[in-house]
């Protein structure tokens, strides 16, 4: 152990060039990779790698905005020296492949091949999930699937055609979903480890990106990815392991934790208590304006009859507060505060402070309000559920056959509205409406993974960022004479909503923005990497 340990700190504390270039001989192989608990060991350290709760990612898009202005949302980044963005997936990458080329030495010590091979499928899933991250943002990036050593070429080479690292992501998923355990089997003892159908339903994540956004942005085989990301989807949804959890509210409670929520596909484990303490969060983080949604995204729920608020006979402007959430999607409701709603240590949420709740839309998911005060908080944070899938499912067909059946809506999308009391969607219902079908399945994914992380990429692979995000950043209408708003004075549209950030001081350029940056120092390092277009 002492060995791993060595191995560990290393990892943490160089860069990913400079891991690339450790040498292999220096980890004492001999002495480590001996038993079961020596893969488990090591596979356990991919697991600190999965993303953690308190993400501000949707303030890069539209529905969210945090204390001030984002640069990702309002065009205004520069290429960084360095960034983990690129270099920490490389690390991942690095120590999954080791498990790779090491788990035939556990195999030699005696190490049950078939014991090894879970293990390196855990491998090959994490391999998968950095290259994902990192063709996700930057396109084509080095391939690099063995071990390097100080003169490896790998390490001075161009970028990898992102079609060929789409290949090697896939590849890594089909062997762990041929090797992994169901959730069945993995049962209470093994919850929150990686499983087939958490193999299964990232397949299905990245093949819907990449079907849609080379759809959209018009390159390479659509048809190819999508048929793939509806394969993978529909074999979840077959599989019988995963339904959806019957209170979208208490998803993101306690009442959601553990292995009883069959909707929970991969989550981040915080622990119970105390004194099963993993990691615990400050929830508090959450409402002192980390994150808020905007008047973008709180218009995007639908009243209670199915209708945008545009058309629906139901909707009038809200002449308080709280009128905001009358009538209303229900999952409205569980995404931001209104009067009354548990709040802090459970005291009732009066009005919000502007200060924190910049554009008045506090949130209540993830916030459990009777631990908010005590700094930690021990929720599993859902990275991967079955509503996910299903919408994969329904967006995935859409496009691939340029439209949807009843009976796949109701395989799908209305299973999401049943559970928040909204009428089903039907091709009748969208056309003696005047709705549009493409339309409402991305209204639906947008509301159901409000506020999750989801929204930016979903702009950026439908190449509308171009439109939306140069829009500016409204909150609430500004109810001057009601607790919370009457004592601040936030910047106003003519006609009275919170003005956040004015569409003059946005922008999106749609010849450089889709694609991030390469941190500067990983092109002087390697002469043979290209910055991406107008980044220079």
């Amino acid at each position: 152990m002492r060995n791993l340990l060595y191995l560990v700190i290393s990892l943490c504390l160089l860069s990913a060039c400079d891991v690339d270039r450790i040498s292999e001989t220096n980890l004492s192989d001999g002495s480590f990779w001996k038993s079961e608990r020596d893969l488990k060991a090591a596979t356990n350290y991919l697991y600190t790698f999965l993303p953690s709760l308190l993400i501000t990612s949707d303030n890069w898009s539209d529905d969210g905005f945090g204390t001030a202005p984002h640069t990702i949302s309002d065009g205004t980044r520069l290429a960084p020296a360095t960034s983990g963005d690129y270099s920490t997936p490389y690390r991942i990458i690095r120590a999954a492949s080791n498990i790779v080329e090491k788990a035939s030495l556990a195999e030699s010590a005696g190490v049950p091949a078939q014991i090894a091979d879970i293990y390196v499928a855990e491998a090959r899933f994490f391999r998968a999930w950095a290259y994902f991250q990192l063709v996700q943002k930057f396109g084509d990036v080095p391939l690099i699937l063995g071990l390097l050593k100080e003169d490896s070429p790998e390490l001075t080479a161009p970028r990898t055609p992102k079609e060929q690292v789409y290949e090697a992501i896939y590849a890594d998923l089909d062997d762990a979903i041929a090797k992994l355990p169901t959730p069945t089997v993995r049962g209470v003892a093994g919850y929150g480890r990686i499983t087939n159908t958490a193999a299964l339903a990232f397949k299905a994540r990245v093949a819907l990106f990449e079907g849609t956004r080379s759809k959209f942005h018009q390159y390479g085989d659509p048809n190819k990815h999508l048929s793939l990301a509806v394969a993978a989807a529909k074999e979840v949804m077959e599989s019988g392991e995963h339904q959806l959890f019957d209170n979208y509210f208490g998803l993101f409670q306690y009442d959601g934790e553990g292995r009883q929520n069959r909707e929970n596909i991969l989550v981040r484990q915080y622990g119970r208590n105390i004194a099963d303490n993993i990691s615990g969060y400050n929830c508090g983080t959450l409402i002192n304006g980390a994150t808020n949604a905007t008047k973008a995204l709180v218009d995007a729920y639908l009243m209670k009859d199915g209708l945008p608020i545009e058309i629906s006979p139901l909707y009038t402007p809200p002449a308080t507060f709280a009128e905001t959430f009358i009538d209303r999607d229900e999952r409205l409701n569980a995404t931001i505060m209104k009067p009354g709603d548990p709040y802090f240590y459970s005291v009732p949420f009066v009005a919000p402070t502007l200060v924190y709740h910049t554009t008045a839309y506090c949130p209540r998911k993830f916030v459990d309000a009777h631990t908010v005060g005590t700094g930690v908080t021990f929720i599993d944070y859902p990275i991967i559920r079955y509503a996910e899938v299903l919408l994969t499912y329904a967006e995935a067909l859409y496009e691939l056959n340029g439209a949807i059946s009843d009976a796949d809506l109701n395989a799908s999308i209305n299973l999401l509205r049943d559970r928040a009391n909204l009428p089903d969607l039907t091709n009748a219902f969208v056309q003696d409406n005047g709705l549009n079908m493409r339309n409402e399945l991305r209204r639906e994914r947008r509301v159901e993974l409000a506020m999750e992380g989801f929204r930016y990429w979903d702009l950026i692979r439908w190449k509308t960022a171009e439109t939306e995000l140069p829009k500016a950043i409204l909150g609430s209408y500004f109810f001057a004479d009601e607790p919370g708003f009457s004592t601040a004075s936030p910047k106003l549209t003519p006609d009275n909503y919170i003005l956040l950030q004015a569409a003059a001081n946005r922008m999106f350029d749609p010849e450089k923005d889709y694609l991030w940056p390469l941190p500067v120092n990983e092109l002087a390092l390697n002469p043979q990497l290209k910055q991406n277009p107008y980044w220079e």
